[in-house]
């Protein structure tokens, strides 16, 4: 950073780190601040925002909502691709960062601004997921990571909070309940303060996209989810935009305590951390996509795909979605929905999403074949021939095994 900073756009929430963030970059670089908030489901953290930012002193605050975008242009990919990270997390963070990242160059070019900036720790992953995507779509712009910058004097979420009290910053963190949410159409996460202990239960008043299981309705709810080329359409006959779609089954499956997910996931900086997770609809969705593949889908190329999961989830959460791996990785994976089409039935129940019914217009699946009744298209027989020709190879084995005895 030779040359002086004129102006930054920063990533900016209004919690703690970033409003914080806000005020320390405009007294340590004497330089102007222009706050952006991407509107990608957050609800009722948006209010306010903007007085928030100003009185802060952002000499410009841009909110857009781009909440279609973020589900068309991210979660559905992920969704295509089946990504799941280490068995349970569905990336709702992961996906959130190289939008928000790629508006701030956006805005950084059309504002002439010569640095952007970003709330993340030096401890997590967002830091690698901003500043990756910053660097490969704009190579010459100055990144400040706050928390990893040389200025920087806080050592905790603590020490914030006395800097946000003596410059008046209302925040709502606080030092007896400083456990951070993320939010977004996809999720809402859960992290720090006393769920950094892994044996201690998240209290219930935490919880805000889901009801407890035990508290949802004794009756049963039944979805039928439509797809099209892999991506979801409509719920029950009704057509929706992406974002709208969502919406409505983040209603829907968290008023049945569908989408609690608590786990201890490895950061790519290569510490463990526990993340308490709600994802509703998501979770609904990754069902039914999976029902409606096993109908469509042929195995090999399912196999093949089903084989690049890790990979893919694993490119997201470390922050590569401008990688030219995972531009060839999604082509890939594109090209196995061509046939995913049709719907499938999903039955919620008190935390519980079962998968009880699937049809396609494409399905290769073939009651003629199948049945265990009589049938005229498959001689059973055949299939001795079919077993001989693969027992083969562990035939041997056991013949020379016999003869060394």
């Amino acid at each position: 950073m030779a040359n002086k900073i004129e102006k930054v756009v920063l990533a900016y929430s209004g919690g703690l780190d970033t409003s914080v963030i806000l005020r320390w970059l405009i007294e340590t670089y004497t330089c102007e601040v222009i706050a952006f908030v991407a509107d990608i489901g957050q609800k009722d953290e948006l209010e306010g925002l903007k007085e928030k930012a100003l009185n802060t002193g952002a000499s410009k605050v841009y909110i857009e909502n781009m909440q279609e975008e973020f589900v068309r242009d991210f979660v559905f990919p992920a969704l295509r691709a089946n990504a799941v990270y280490e068995g349970s997390y569905l990336m709702g963070t992961s996906l959130a960062r190289p939008l928000i990242a790629k508006r701030q160059i956006e805005i950084a070019a059309a504002e002439g601004a010569d640095a952007v900036s970003h709330g993340a720790t030096g401890k997590g992953n967002d830091q690698v997921r901003f500043e990756l995507t910053y660097n490969a779509l704009n190579p010459d712009i100055t990144i400040i990571p706050a928390w990893r910058d040389p200025k920087w004097t806080f050592d905790s979420r603590g020490s914030m909070i006395d800097y946000a009290e003596k410059h008046r910053i209302p925040v709502t963190s606080t030092k007896e309940k400083p456990y951070s949410s993320d939010r977004n159409l996809l999720h809402i996460s859960h992290e720090g303060g006393v769920l950094e202990d892994p044996w201690v239960e998240p209290k219930e008043d935490m919880f805000v996209l889901t009801v407890s299981p035990q508290a949802a309705p004794d009756t049963v709810t039944y979805l039928e989810i439509d797809f099209e080329k892999g991506n979801p359409v409509a719920v029950n006959g009704v057509k929706m935009s992406p974002a709208k779609l969502l919406h409505s089954l983040n209603e829907t499956a968290g008023a049945n305590g569908i989408g609690r997910v608590d786990m201890v996931e490895n950061r790519y900086v290569g510490m463990k951390s526990r993340g308490v997770y709600e994802t509703p609809g998501g979770t609904v969705l990754w069902a039914a996509h999976r029902a409606v593949e096993s109908i469509t889908m042929d195995r090999e190329v399912m196999l093949l795909r089903d084989s690049l999961i890790p990979k893919y989830a694993q490119l997201v959460y470390s922050g590569f979605w401008y990688s030219p791996e995972m531009k060839v990785m999604q082509k890939f994976v594109d090209e196995t929905q061509e046939n995913v089409t049709g719907t499938a039935r999903v039955k919620l129940y008190k935390g519980n999403c079962v998968v009880v019914g699937r049809k396609s217009p494409s399905s290769l699946y073939s009651e003629e074949f199948v049945t265990f009744e009589k049938d005229r298209v498959f001689d059973q027989k055949e299939a001795t021939g079919f077993i001989k020709l693969n027992a083969l190879r562990m035939k041997i084995q056991a013949l020379r095994k016999r003869e060394r005895a």
